[in-house]
């Protein structure tokens, strides 16, 4: 189970309650070479949210930016939509 892409995904967001948002952040870069995640609207809005938590509001809001057109769900676009608007204002 631990070598699925998504399951990995998860842990980075279980780590990062325990540890911090540094140590989740750490989690994700090897899942940037997975293909079944690599351009997937869940890594990029993962990572954004552990850099709104870890202060980097500017890398967290290109992160959104970035999550936002890949998801084919309008509930989570309106959601990261919201996510960006914060972070700019």
């Amino acid at each position: 189970m631990t070598g699925n892409a998504v399951v990995r995904l998860n842990q980075a967001v279980a780590v990062d309650m325990a540890y911090g948002p540094r140590a989740g952040l750490a989690m994700l870069a090897p899942l940037d070479e997975d293909p079944r995640l690599a351009r997937h609207h869940r890594l990029a809005a993962v990572r954004a949210h552990l850099l709104e938590l870890a202060g980097d509001l500017a890398a967290a809001r290109a992160g959104y930016e970035e999550a936002s057109p890949r998801t084919t769900g309008d509930p989570e676009r309106r959601h990261l939509r919201a996510r960006i608007a914060r972070l700019t204002s």
